[in-house]
């Protein structure tokens, strides 16, 4: 009986079961930017993006050796894509140390003790001495070729469903370049996030469906919020998912930029190794193997100097070649599906998109596909060229002479690698929930020590100091919040907010109404904010102080909003927009002058009256002081005129 004989249903129809049926098994490494004012290793600023730019710099990456006299793997295959790679830089993010023209300074203590408080939190067992390594990146990502990186806790866990899930590490690194561009040959990034502090946090592959998945990335990200030392908004935290199934081997979707598609990409990716383990069994019952795999490539430009298919005819005209890939006894398994409406060709072509650097697309066609412009006739004598027999596929790719030559060699490597199973890559995140080949998986050999900075003592007395100025761990505050009644849609919400200590603070010390104070903290903010108020200036005390109000009462319910959408206004303080200690005389002139103006207007009864002067008065009152006091101000007034 084949192992690999189950087949993936729609995403939709998947149940647990399934996922176990196929061994699925997830881990995550989360990259998240912490809230310093400098860089990790310089003292730039951190956090001021800008497309703006002042200069250029142009760089080659090439491979190093590492410690044992090894090359790392995905160091060799981005030295194959020879990219030129460009540097746009602004004088006033970047300095000499991230052009790798100066040595690093010390590590920034800021984020160092912000990463060794989300230890605590994850439960990790917190390193007594640091030791900062050089990790490889030869994409461009980083000008010096290497990432700066510590480990800072290991073997911690959190809380997940009535079990745990295992934290292998957290780790605190500097931030990469962002990329603008990645055509052809040359590779552009801007330069005003790189040597960002940023934790990273690894977790064991303990998650059992792609749905655990998007829940525990969602577990992380509240509990690193809930200390406020961590930035938010795009771009700021970023996933890469680690999946495999039954007989696989872990395979890395990098940079997923939102936790929702979490579970679609997961599901395509466990679909599409399971779908590579029987593709190499349907190849091993061809008598197709590693050793036995039989495969040509032969430059065919002469070919097509007439052919009627427009991307082929393009590239002959302009000087290109065409080069031919002979793929024995692979005959329609380029058409084998891998993920949703996608195939092996694919697999092939993100190949030759990535090393070759033939990103202009389409970069390849061949003879499994149905519905590609090239006549039987063109592939008959595509097919004689080559001596194909009827069992075989052929592939053609086009491009400049070297890169089509390296396209087609591409071609071959992947095929070979379809006898293996699964290769070990770094795959990126689609739109459409699938996933594309990024580069191969990087392996040890890319970790090297740094030999610029010394190891550096983490004593028990800084964890002490730390430790004592952590906030409660989330599961504890969503269970207080639940035992005093708040509003359930605001408890996940108010457990990673920053005015988390606030709330306890208004409710415990001062009294006040804990649904009050919740909607007030997280619902009020998001009203204003969508008026177009000015909302971050609210972080500057006036929450806290229209909190004192309510206590010292001095403030109602019904007055909040309007007197802070009046202070966002005006830029006055809420303070100034309360009630003075002259109130009683004022609201006494105003009942007069409310009166005095209803004086000629005909009523049935006194009650009609007192409801119009009450909705007169209240249009300045509401929320500066109890309504009920007005109207018993308003009711003495009356009955001492109609006396």
């Amino acid at each position: 009986m084949n192992a690999y004989n189950f087949l993936f249903k729609p995403f939709q129809d998947m149940r647990t079961e399934d996922y176990a049926s196929v061994g699925f098994k997830s881990g995550l490494e989360i990259h998240q930017q912490l809230m310093t004012e400098k860089k990790l290793f310089c003292r730039c600023p951190a956090g001021r993006y800008s497309d703006k730019f002042d200069a250029e710099i142009l760089r080659h990456m090439r491979p190093t050796l590492s410690e044992l006299g090894e090359y790392d793997g995905t160091a060799l295959m981005e030295f194959k894509t020879k990219k030129e790679i460009i540097y746009e830089i602004q004088r006033d993010t970047v300095c000499t140390y991230e052009m790798d023209d100066t040595p690093p300074f010390m590590i920034n203590e800021e984020a160092l003790d912000i990463a060794l408080g989300i230890g605590m939190l994850y439960d990790c067992i917190m390193i007594d001495e640091l030791h900062i390594a050089r990790k490889q990146y030869l994409d461009g990502s980083i000008p010096t070729g290497f990432q700066r990186t510590t480990i800072v806790g290991v073997d911690g866990k959190i809380p997940f469903k009535g079990r745990e899930i295992r934290i292998v590490q957290l780790g605190l690194e500097e931030d990469a370049c962002r990329e603008v561009s990645d055509i052809g040959h040359r590779r552009t990034y801007l330069t005003d996030r790189l040597g960002m502090p940023l934790i990273e946090t690894v977790t064991a592959p303990d998650m059992r469906t792609p749905q655990e998945v998007a829940e525990v990335a969602q577990l992380l990200r509240r509990i690193v919020r809930s200390t406020g030392h961590v930035r938010t908004g795009i771009g700021a935290a970023r996933e890469d998912v680690n999946v495999s199934v039954r007989g696989g081997t872990r395979v890395e979707i990098k940079g997923v930029p939102r936790i929702p598609r979490i579970p679609l990409l997961t599901y395509h990716e466990a679909m599409r190794q399971w779908n590579l383990l029987r593709l190499r069994e349907e190849l091993a019952g061809r008598g197709i193997t590693t050793q036995t795999l039989a495969a040509s490539t032969e430059d065919i430009t002469r070919l097509f100097r007439r052919t009627l298919y427009q991307p082929l005819q393009s590239a002959v005209s302009s000087g290109m070649s065409v080069y031919g890939v002979r793929l024995n006894g692979f005959r329609g398994l380029l058409r084998w599906q891998t993920q949703t409406n996608t195939y092996f060709s694919q697999e092939i072509s993100d190949r030759v998109r990535v090393i070759a650097c033939l990103t202009t697309l389409p970069n390849m066609v061949d003879s499994d596909s149905h519905g590609q412009a090239l006549t039987s006739a063109e592939w008959q004598t595509v097919g004689k060229a080559f001596k194909a027999s009827d069992d075989d596929t052929l592939v053609i790719v086009w491009g400049p002479a070297e890169d089509a030559k390296l396209g087609a060699q591409e071609v071959v490597v992947r095929a070979r690698e379809a006898t293996m199973g699964i290769p070990s890559e770094t795959r990126q995140a689609l739109k459409d929930g699938t996933n594309g080949f990024e580069r191969i998986l990087p392996g040890p050999n890319r970790m090297y020590p740094d030999t610029d900075l010394p190891p550096k003592a983490v004593d028990a007395e800084r964890l002490d100091r730390i430790r004592a100025g952590l906030p409660p761990h989330i599961t504890s505050r969503e269970r207080w919040y639940r035992e005093i009644d708040v509003p359930e849609d605001l408890i996940e919400r108010l457990s990673v907010s920053p005015y988390a200590p606030l709330f306890e603070k208004s409710v415990k010390e001062w009294g006040l109404s804990s649904k009050l104070a919740s909607v007030l903290l997280i619902q009020y903010p998001k009203r204003l904010k969508k008026k177009g108020l000015p909302v971050p200036l609210l972080d500057g005390g006036m929450m806290e102080d229209t909190l004192k109000a309510l206590r010292d009462r001095r403030m109602f319910k019904e007055g909040i909003l309007p007197l802070l959408e009046q202070a966002l206004v005006s830029g006055q303080s809420i303070g100034q927009l309360l009630p003075s200690p002259g109130t009683i005389l004022e609201l006494k002139e105003s009942i007069v002058q409310t009166a005095e103006s209803l004086s000629n207007k005909k009523m049935k009864d006194d009650q009609s009256l007192i409801r119009l002067a009450m909705g007169r008065l209240m249009q300045k009152w509401r929320g500066r002081i109890d309504g009920a006091k007005v109207a018993d101000q308003l009711a003495r007034y009356l009955n001492k005129e109609t006396e």
